[in-house]
């Protein structure tokens, strides 16, 4: 796919990416609006996402342009594109994409199996949609501005390049972007190591209440609105958690869950070597990799939570029975 093909004689074109945008959702969502206002200066290119920590915000260009409210909003654009999600994952903003003349969906989440009619370049196989958005654009309109977005969010996505989604196109991919000049070493410091204190406590409150089940392989921590409210945190204070937890020792999966609202949870799951996490997600229509993935839960979350383990618990036994 080449973008500037697809969308050349556009006059007004929006950009999504998924809800409680991270770093690879915010940075291609950024990169791409930067890289399409530069080659076509005439157009109108808007970014609608959620808001974002404080560190993003700072790290990716662009990021100051991006529209948090969609409420109202009837334009009718003549490309809709959507990065980093399947268009139903956009909130609000799907209204917007449905209405377009030309859709497009740009993904590297393999559970994204396609958006009816249109144009899709979703590649499981990739490190981040940020990845993705360096194989689309006209890599001599690259600047230190569209480099560092797509680059923050690649280190983000890539868990600073130690995930297995790592590869060697990965790496050529972000030796280009670094070439452009920007204060890498202060990007990744600020937005994947740097915690606010209300990040840290929620984090320190993560570690001391977590769960070791099914002999320690898998580690599970909740937070309800009680303490959510008692940690004084929000959605945006708890990135990062689930990778935290996976980081004890014999460890093959982590679960965090926390309520966003009364009766409704958000699952992230994180694995190492065994677990699909994204096949457990799926069974709350929730999506993503086998090591990343994360879910809505509406049912009780008691009943989830057992459904839950009792997923990852078949998993580990067959592949213990297929010698994994």
């Amino acid at each position: 796919m080449r973008i500037l093909e697809l969308v050349k004689n556009c006059t007004r074109i929006g950009i999504s990416g998924h809800e409680n945008p991270d770093g690879d959702c915010a940075g291609s969502c950024c990169g791409l609006a930067l890289y399409l206002r530069k080659v076509m200066p005439r157009a109108a290119v808007d970014i609608y996402l959620e808001s974002m920590p404080d560190a993003l915000v700072r790290n990716i260009p662009g990021a100051d342009t991006i529209i948090h409210d969609v409420t109202g909003k009837e334009e009718d654009y003549d490309a809709f594109i959507v990065l980093d999600s399947e268009p139903a994952r956009t909130g609000k903003a799907e209204r917007l994409y449905k209405r377009a003349g030309l859709k497009i969906n740009i993904d590297h989440h393999r559970t994204n199996t396609g958006s009816g009619s249109a144009q899709c370049y979703i590649d499981g196989s990739a490190s981040s949609a940020c990845e993705l958005v360096y194989e689309v654009i006209d890599k001599e309109q690259l600047d230190a501005q569209i480099a560092k977005a797509l680059y923050v969010g690649i280190v983000t996505d890539t868990g600073v390049f130690q995930y297995s989604n790592t590869s060697e196109s990965t790496m050529k991919a972000a030796g280009h972007l670094l070439s452009f000049g920007f204060d890498h070493s202060a990007a990744i410091r600020e937005v994947f190591f740097e915690r606010t204190f209300v990040q840290a406590r929620a984090l320190g409150k993560a570690l001391t209440s977590a769960e070791r089940l099914l002999d320690g392989k898998l580690i599970l921590c909740s937070f309800d609105r009680a303490t959510m409210e008692e940690l004084g945190a929000d959605r945006k204070d708890l990135d990062g958690i689930s990778a935290q937890l996976l980081l004890t020792e014999g460890a093959d999966v982590s679960v965090f869950l926390h309520e966003t609202e009364p009766g409704l949870w958000r699952a992230s799951m994180r694995s190492v070597n065994v677990t699909d996490v994204s096949k457990t997600a799926s069974m709350f229509a929730g999506g993503g990799h086998i090591r990343a993935a994360g879910c809505t839960i509406r049912s009780d979350i008691k009943t989830a939570v057992r459904d839950i383990k009792d997923d990852i618990a078949r998993q580990l036994a067959d592949a213990h029975v297929s010698g994994i």
